[in-house]
């Protein structure tokens, strides 16, 4: 996936310069625009979550009673499904007949990007994370009257499983050339008996990469979400990689002092109430020498009105996720999903990091790397 916007793609709302104010038609056009892309998006909710994407992929075309019948759904609800996801543009209509009688079938440019959990292009994880948000937004609405927040726990397992299967692809397939590229620290992993620490691990999928890059690495994975690490136990034990990829429920205050030889934080770091204190802990944590790997959200430098797409993306999840969440545990920084690079610097230093890089990764989705040390180490 391209973080940088389609110059094409933009409407007359966002070509405007600072100094133009855009027209009502043109509001009008692109808020229109927006409804038929949430309509778009909740429907590959419904269709990712009650199977009718897999089973149109696994199982071929069908008609609305077949696939109702695959897949223990309801066939009228099936019927009104499949129609719109034709009428949109994302399944293919193979016969017409009677309503019961059309069979429709899935393009390979859709499956892959709604069922394939190995592709890069997978996106079906990005309408469960809003999906989730849905029936929480009451309790959104009231914290945004009185500062509270709304926790990941709150949002459930459709947030919960979108966040891990949408960073599993990057994990899987392209951490391990892109942390090979920097030679000093693929060199400190690749020591025999290296221990590898994976703070707010989530799902798993960040410290099985790491434990399949380096197998004569120990990764310790560590979350104060209890599901999460369950979650994690489990891909790790499928992935066969158990033995040297573990899992605690646990705060970062609770880690081993100088212990491990690297830690990296793979976008969690602007979730975090407290992230002073988590980073500090971790710096604790690091034998000397060791660098704390941060991989967040590639945004902008600097805030500036007219940001790019992926700037417009970023403050969405922080609307709705990033931030409540943030704020669910207090006192709290109240950092959100857009967090400017010198934000996780001041960060860094008030955690004791005295050193503080971006590192030459590129080409990885939405996301920039971070290395922090403390002077003199090496």
């Amino acid at each position: 996936m391209d973080p940088t916007p389609d110059a094409a793609s933009t409407d007359a709302a966002t070509d405007a310069t600072p100094n133009d104010t855009p027209s009502a038609d043109a509001v009008a056009e692109r808020l229109f625009g927006a409804v038929l892309g949430t309509v778009d998006l909740m429907s590959t909710f419904l269709g990712d979550r009650l199977g009718w994407y897999r089973s149109l992929a696994d199982d071929g075309p069908a008609t609305p009673p077949q696939l109702a019948e695959r897949t223990g759904t309801d066939a009228r609800y099936a019927r009104e499904w499949l129609e719109q996801q034709t009428v949109t543009g994302l399944l293919h209509l193979d016969s017409d007949g009677t309503p019961d009688e059309r069979v429709f079938s899935i393009p390979p440019g859709t499956a892959e990007v709604l069922t394939n959990r190995d592709s890069l292009n997978f996106l079906a994880p990005v309408g469960r994370m809003f999906g989730a948000v849905g029936p929480a937004l009451p309790r959104l609405l009231a914290a945004y009257r009185t500062g509270d927040g709304v926790s990941w726990d709150d949002l459930g397992d459709h947030a919960r499983e979108g966040q891990a299967d949408a960073n599993r692809p990057w994990f899987e397939h392209r951490l391990a050339d892109a942390l090979a590229g920097v030679a000093d620290l693929h060199e400190r992993l690749a020591r025999p008996g290296a221990q590898v620490l994976d703070v707010g691990s989530g799902g798993g999928w960040s410290s099985i990469a790491l434990g399949r890059a380096y197998p004569g690495a120990t990764v310790h994975g560590i979350d104060i979400d209890a599901p999460s690490v369950a979650m994690a136990t489990e891909n790790a034990r499928a992935a066969g990689v158990a033995e040297r990829v573990r899992f605690s429920h646990g705060d970062a205050a609770e880690l081993p002092a100088g212990r491990y030889d690297a830690a990296f934080a793979f976008e969690c770091v602007h979730d975090l109430p407290r992230p002073v204190d988590v980073l500090a802990a971790v710096r604790a944590s690091l034998a000397p020498g060791a660098p704390l790997i941060v991989m967040d959200e590639a945004v902008a430098e600097s805030f500036a009105p007219h940001g790019d797409e992926l700037e417009r993306m970023m403050y969405g999840f922080s609307l709705f996720v990033c931030l409540p969440d943030g704020r669910s545990s207090r006192p709290s920084a109240a950092t959100g999903t857009v967090m400017r690079p010198s934000l996780l610097r001041e960060y860094g230093a008030a955690a004791g990091f005295s050193e503080f890089e971006v590192l030459p990764i590129e080409d990885f989705g939405f996301f920039r790397f971070y290395r922090m040390k403390e002077a003199g180490t090496s």
